[in-house]
């Protein structure tokens, strides 16, 4: 008792923070919109012929420019000062979300146009996803980073209920185009909330001058920092072949239309959340390692859930079940790359991990879609669970 209450104070010190509040709140408020974007955009090109096959063209343009982007966002960060970086990004971003709604008012929407947007948004997407973290060290004291990091995870985990929930709601409403919109105003937000931050989030002045090849090479002479980062790049692939099911799931096997597809990411955040807040309130009792192993073992159970299609709760409990064990693994791996990799290192050592991680989505979309347009539920759920399940057990065996 006496430690929840003492990781509960660490949270009011954290929020209490005005630069971290403000950073924290625009990148919460610009999650919502893209939950709400990704269920706009599916939506879209399953209005075109053939919208099924190319759901997975689809989540390879919003998953596999990222592996680019990650590679110049890391130096970029290191070099300038992170609020302007992140400003930057949101201004890009927003303007490209905003060209859809835009072309609409003056006619029919062009049926390259979602897949441009989406490719335009995985470029940048590693920007706030390696600029967050490695703002963390300049805005909280030590003490207070592994409540930082779990508020992150907390964040994606509210705006994935939200943005999906909502946006399923807006789109039988208003359409996707309107949804689009939403998004762009988010965007707006997340570059006033990042220019509002009154600390300078400049890099030290040794971390620039060191050669980002060299110094990045040296994060995989560490085992366990490979290893995480490996079992991660698994896992995602999995997930990956969610983001493909989900949408056909919603389609073709379950009721509800965009509603239901709402409804199924909701889960998975609503279990991110619960996951997230448990996982940054205490931490693991065994090594780290081994907690990361044992909940993505159990997450990977989440994915065995799909084939009970038409029963959409069920379906959805396997949502739930993949996002609750899912967000632990996120939060305790995080503070283990924290305590192991050098402070000089952080913005380019989070973009490049988290740029491997990221990258791996577009491997199960290309997987899993012949699958499904076979008919194939089962078989593909297996195949997910396999790949998330076989990387935890060789992690149970790593010693450090």
């Amino acid at each position: 008792m006496n430690h929840l209450l003492g990781r509960s104070a660490t949270y009011r010190r954290v929020w209490s923070r005005r630069d971290f509040r403000l950073l924290w709140l625009g990148s919460s408020v610009s999650l919502v919109g893209d939950g709400m974007t990704f269920v706009a955009l599916t939506w879209l090109v399953l209005a075109q012929p053939g919208g099924v096959e190319r759901l997975g063209l689809l989540t390879v343009c919003y998953t596999l420019p990222v592996f680019a982007g990650g590679l110049l966002s890391g130096p970029i960060l290191d070099r300038f000062d992170k609020r302007y970086v992140l400003a930057a990004d949101s201004v890009v971003r927003g303007v490209a979300m905003a060209a859809i709604p835009v072309v609409s008012l003056a006619g029919e929407v062009p049926a390259a146009l979602p897949f441009v947007v989406a490719a335009v948004y995985g470029l940048f997407k590693m920007v706030p996803l390696a600029g967050f973290p490695a703002a963390i060290s300049d805005l909280l004291p030590e003490e207070e980073r592994d409540a930082g990091n779990a508020l992150e995870s907390l964040s994606f985990g509210v705006a994935g209920i939200v943005g999906p929930g909502l946006g399923g709601v807006l789109i039988a409403g208003l359409g996707g185009e309107a949804v689009l919109a939403f998004d762009a105003v988010s965007y707006a937000l997340f570059a006033a909330a990042a220019l509002a931050v009154r600390r300078p989030l400049r890099p030290q002045a040794r971390a620039a001058v060191v050669p980002s090849g060299d110094g990045v090479l040296t994060l995989f002479r560490d085992r366990v920092l490979v290893a995480t980062t490996l079992a991660f790049m698994a896992f995602n692939i999995a997930l990956g072949m969610l983001i493909v099911t989900g949408p056909w799931l919603a389609k073709t096997r379950l009721d509800g239309g965009p509603e239901t597809l709402g409804l199924l990411l909701a889960a998975l955040s609503a279990g991110e959340l619960a996951g997230a807040a448990i996982a940054g309130a205490r931490a693991p009792r065994a090594r780290p390692i081994r907690a990361v192993a044992v909940v993505q073992l159990v997450a990977a159970a989440g994915f065995l859930a799909l084939p009970a299609a038409p029963h959409t709760m069920t379906v959805a409990a396997g949502y739930l079940v993949i996002g609750l064990f899912s967000a632990p693994m996120t939060v305790w791996a995080q503070s283990l790359r924290m305590a192991r990799i050098p402070a000089r290192l952080r913005g380019r050592g989070f973009a490049v991990l988290r740029t491997l991680m990221q990258a791996t989505p577009p491997i199960g979309a290309a997987v899993v879609t012949p699958l499904l347009a076979a008919g194939l539920l089962a078989q593909a759920a297996l195949v997910m669970a396999a790949i998330a399940a076989a990387p935890a057990l060789a992690l149970l065996r790593l010693r450090h």
